[in-house]
């Protein structure tokens, strides 16, 4: 593992200048830089326990442990930040109809799902480590990745209005203040439109009189984060299972443009040979949070914006981070506080949250120019759609098939039925080009 060298004096930084995976700032920097990029993931971070019922707590630890283990399995070449995924919400929330989980079974239940989904991604890694990411280009060309990121979004705009309809004067305050945020800054602010509009919100319903302090006073300052062991055994919901399988390849490509956005940034290209160890290192700190009760883990965009705001790449920063999220993790009290956050206040930002998920997808087509006018590609999207937002299910046995499995499968058959078809017909057939950053689910909606 590479030591890193100190940048210039260790105090400034030039304009256009870069510092690399493997230089620091002064210890002193590099403290302040690491502390900034944990105000950049803990908005984002915080929302996936609030919104599945999963322990903060917990899901502060493990985000920490993560980002650690993911800095040495790739070698400390690949600065990251692994906070909480948003592609578990839809599959998580199942199992209490759209609604975070409430009960120590249902959580245990939920964590099956997020351990086998790890151990999936884990084995992907080592597969493109041995083999490349020809083949996952080929599975999932921009047609295809677009919509299965869209539809995950969509799936659960239900849960956004269950949620609005308790309190709709606070949950259109807190979307209001969310696009405002977004509009009006640029940068660093304008990536965490999400966070401030929860932020507002919350000071809303405070003069309001709408949030119960009563677990806050009771929570102590300092105690160990509340751990919960997944359900497997006879009691364990396999025909759930299911619905956490398009997940992974939705990790697949967040982690792969991860990397190549990071290369590219840090005009470094052999960043990109970290690709394989990327998806392992995720596979295994998803894994790792799954079997202790934490939120599965995925590298995050608003860390990516902090670096190309300040240049520094030094994956030293996010040692720092990774440290401080875990001292976090042993504070009760600050779970407690952000249990407080009434559900007016989650309807509003998740109305924004959930759109914006699915406008990463839509993006991707924008930016490969897919070409809409194929047939083969209209039906991979306006079916997988529909699909998902019905919320459609089948059952098979004990196998249960939601509204995202049966739109990832419709996805990815009618493409590729289809062009097999068209190549057969010689009428042509869309290759799709290469998978695209398509930016971060669990971080950056934006």
């Amino acid at each position: 593992m590479p030591i890193w060298t100190l940048h210039g004096d260790g105090t400034h930084v030039a304009p256009g200048a870069v510092v690399k995976p493997g230089e620091r700032l002064s210890w002193p920097g590099t403290i302040a830089v690491g502390a900034q990029h944990v105000v950049a993931m803990f908005g984002a971070t915080f929302l996936v326990p609030l919104l599945t019922g999963f322990p903060v707590s917990t899901t502060l630890l493990f985000s920490g442990v993560g980002t650690l283990l993911f800095l040495l399995i790739t070698q400390n070449r690949l600065p990251s930040y692994l906070g909480s995924s948003f592609a578990f919400i839809a599959p998580i929330t199942a199992l209490n109809d759209g609604s975070p989980l409430e009960t120590p079974e249902q959580i245990g239940q939920a964590l099956v799902g997020v351990v086998i989904a790890g151990v999936l991604l884990a084995v992907v890694g080592f597969v493109v480590q041995a083999f490349g990411t020809g083949w996952i280009e080929k599975l999932m060309p921009p047609v295809v990745a677009g919509a299965i990121v869209a539809l995950i979004g969509f799936n659960l705009a239900p849960a956004a209005w269950n949620n609005f309809q308790t309190q709709p004067l606070l949950g259109t305050i807190t979307l209001a203040a969310t696009i405002l945020f977004s509009v009006l800054f640029r940068g660093f602010l304008g990536r965490i439109s999400i966070f401030l509009g929860v932020v507002v919100g919350y000071i809303v319903a405070l003069f309001l009189g709408e949030v119960d302090f009563t677990a806050v006073n009771e929570a102590a300052w300092l105690g160990l984060p509340q751990f919960h062991l997944p359900a497997f055994g006879d009691g364990v919901a396999w025909g759930l299972v299911p619905m956490f399988l398009p997940v992974v390849l939705v990790l697949v490509a967040e982690n792969v443009g991860h990397v190549r956005g990071v290369a590219t940034m840090a005009a470094d290209p052999s960043v990109n040979k970290q690709t394989g160890r990327a998806l392992i290192a995720d596979g295994l700190a998803t894994t790792l949070a799954g079997g202790f009760g934490g939120s599965a883990t995925t590298t995050y965009g608003e860390n990516i914006g902090v670096m190309a705001a300040t240049r520094i790449y030094s994956t030293a920063v996010y040692w720092v981070a990774g440290a401080i999220a875990i001292v976090l993790a042993f504070s009760p009290k600050i779970g407690a506080v952000l249990f407080t956050v009434p559900g007016g206040v989650i309807g509003g930002v998740t109305t924004a949250l959930y759109g914006l998920i699915g406008v990463i997808g839509i993006k991707i087509w924008v930016d490969n120019q897919v070409d809409f006018s194929r047939p083969v590609n209209q039906y991979t999207v306006a079916v997988s759609f529909v699909l998902a937002i019905a919320g459609y299910s089948m059952n098979w046995g004990a196998l249960t098939f939601g509204g995202i499995v049966l739109g990832t499968v419709a996805a990815l058959v009618i493409y590729h039925v289809g062009n097999a078809i068209a190549r057969a017909r010689k009428t042509g057939a869309d290759d799709g080009g290469p998978i695209v950053p398509i930016g971060q689910l669990g971080g950056d909606p934006q």
